[in-house]
């Protein structure tokens, strides 16, 4: 069953008095594995100099409901649903990063009437393995949150498990208090950690293509794209422009977002 998601519309007020170009489809983003719409805020602004943006929570995260099962296709069937519930029926610009861009490109293979352009950022359909596992969500899981004081407590405790500090500072985003003063993860972290396995696994079938324009945007700083990935993504995606971004990490939009939206915005303007 698919879930109401929580989402924000971006940068209106850059936007006041300006005319769209006529048809200019919304671009619609979804954040990748433990971020929400917040973390596309700024970046959203930007891209709304060229059309209207709306930036969604994914199952599980931010202020979207908590639910099971947590895949790719369950999160797809959401941002169906959610498209519906705004009667977008017609295609839109689909941007995802990480996770959201496996999301994304789920949805483009198997709905390709409501996906005008495929903006996929530093992803593959490929299987993902770590060989040291996920440290983060062994930090997560071992904060006591009944004794946690602030978020820079949470910072600390996690350094053992997670070296950096930027990292550690991105985590602690997901801590937030409720109405009686005691931390809580925003994100249902039970669930995600256990569909880890599925998150990771291979997200296409031999046979799904979208044959619509797509874009992956790698980061030249990120083992997420490498040079022998550009065949398989090639394989589902046959017009796919494969764009890198040297300078940055697995974050362009907070690493290298000047030059991110500018990649971005000549492809939706």
């Amino acid at each position: 069953m698919s879930l109401a998601l929580f989402h924000r519309e971006l940068g209106g007020e850059v936007r006041e008095g300006r005319e769209l170009k006529e048809g200019q489809p919304p671009l619609v983003i979804l954040h990748g594995l433990l971020g929400s719409s917040r973390n596309w805020q700024t970046a959203g602004r930007d891209l709304s100099a060229a059309a209207r943006v709306f930036a969604l929570d994914l199952r599980n995260h931010g202020r979207s409901p908590h639910a099971g099962p947590m895949d790719h296709a369950s999160m797809a069937g959401d941002v169906l649903a959610w498209l519906d519930a705004q009667n977008l029926s017609a295609p839109v610009d689909l941007l995802g990063h990480s996770m959201g861009g496996r999301v994304a490109m789920w949805l483009a293979c198997h709905h390709p009437e409501r996906v005008r352009r495929l903006i996929a950022v530093d992803t593959t359909p490929r299987a993902y393995v770590w060989p040291d596992g996920r440290p983060e969500f062994a930090a997560m899981n071992a904060l006591d949150l009944r004794t946690l004081t602030s978020r820079t407590e949470a910072e600390r405790q996690m350094e053992p498990w997670v070296k950096d500090w930027g990292m550690r500072k991105f985590l602690a985003t997901n801590l937030e208090r409720d109405e009686a003063g005691q931390w809580r993860w925003t994100i249902n972290l039970p669930v995600i950690t256990a569909a880890l396995p599925a998150l990771e696994s291979q997200v296409l079938a031999a046979p799904d293509r979208f044959e619509g324009e797509a874009h992956v945007i790698a980061c030249g700083r990120s083992p997420y794209v490498r040079a022998e990935d550009h065949e398989t993504i090639r394989a589902h995606f046959p017009h796919a422009q494969i764009t890198t971004l040297p300078e940055s990490g697995h974050n362009p939009h907070m690493e290298a977002r000047e030059r991110f939206v500018q990649i971005v915005l000549s492809i939706i303007a």
